[in-house]
């Protein structure tokens, strides 16, 4: 399997941010098992080289393995040597436990974050870069196996959140996305609601870079309501 390359870093900087010395152990802890569970590096797949993490988290090598040592422990990561080795991602083998999960509030929540982000970033002037990153997130999810659909569906919205401008908006959206992301993962794929989600994706992309704020914002509620029907069908 190859390891991640420099762009797909790119895509952990909403979630690994420098942590407070005071507890740095469950700070880094919390992120990279976020990072794990949102799919931002898949299954199989290598997490940054000890030393890229730690300068990220800025926390000591030492501490960095201790955490290692902890997923390690729980069954999340794996060991390989070699000109190839590292840190892998293992692959699931049961569905996530959503036990303690309060499913409305994990709805509201991410509701009211998405809307956030969708409104703040039509009201951006983006860079070329960031439309550039915006673009490639979501042909990603067009292009994508439907078994890695909800990874990718995941970047997507991970990146509009973070070029919001808000980190504070896209930390607390990579937390409660792992929640939704946990509810998912005991549904079935429809195809029929990933065509319908593309859809709204490519609408809300070009209210997005054409500065409709309201609609960004209106048709991130569609979305949002339509996953949340979903996920009350199938789970309420």
């Amino acid at each position: 399997m190859k390891p991640t390359n420099g762009s797909a870093a790119d895509h952990l900087s909403p979630v690994l941010r420098p942590v407070h010395a005071g507890h740095g152990f469950e700070a880094a802890l919390e992120q990279i098992l976020q990072v794990i569970r949102l799919g931002l590096v898949a299954e199989g797949e290598r997490l940054p080289a000890e030393r890229e993490l730690a300068e990220r988290l800025r926390i000591s090598r030492v501490t960095l393995r201790e955490v290692l040592k902890v997923l390690h422990e729980q069954g999340l990561v794996e060991s390989r040597r070699g000109r190839y080795g590292g840190t892998f991602v293992c692959r699931r083998t049961a569905a996530p436990d959503v036990t303690g999960i309060d499913i409305e509030d994990t709805l509201r929540f991410r509701e009211v974050l998405e809307l956030g982000a969708a409104e703040l970033c039509a009201a951006r002037e983006l860079t070329r870069d960031q439309v550039a990153r915006l673009r490639a997130a979501l042909a990603a999810t067009r292009d994508a196996a439907p078994e890695d659909y909800r990874r990718r569906d995941t970047l997507f919205h991970l990146t509009l959140t973070e070029l919001s401008g808000s980190p504070s908006l896209a930390a607390h959206y990579a937390g409660v996305r792992a929640a939704v992301n946990g509810l998912l993962d005991c549904m079935p794929l429809l195809v029929r609601n990933l065509e319908h989600s593309q859809r709204q994706h490519t609408v809300l992309m070009t209210a997005v870079l054409t500065g409709d704020v309201a609609g960004a914002r209106e048709v991130m509620r569609e979305h949002c309501a339509g996953t949340a029907a979903l996920v009350r069908g199938f789970l309420g």
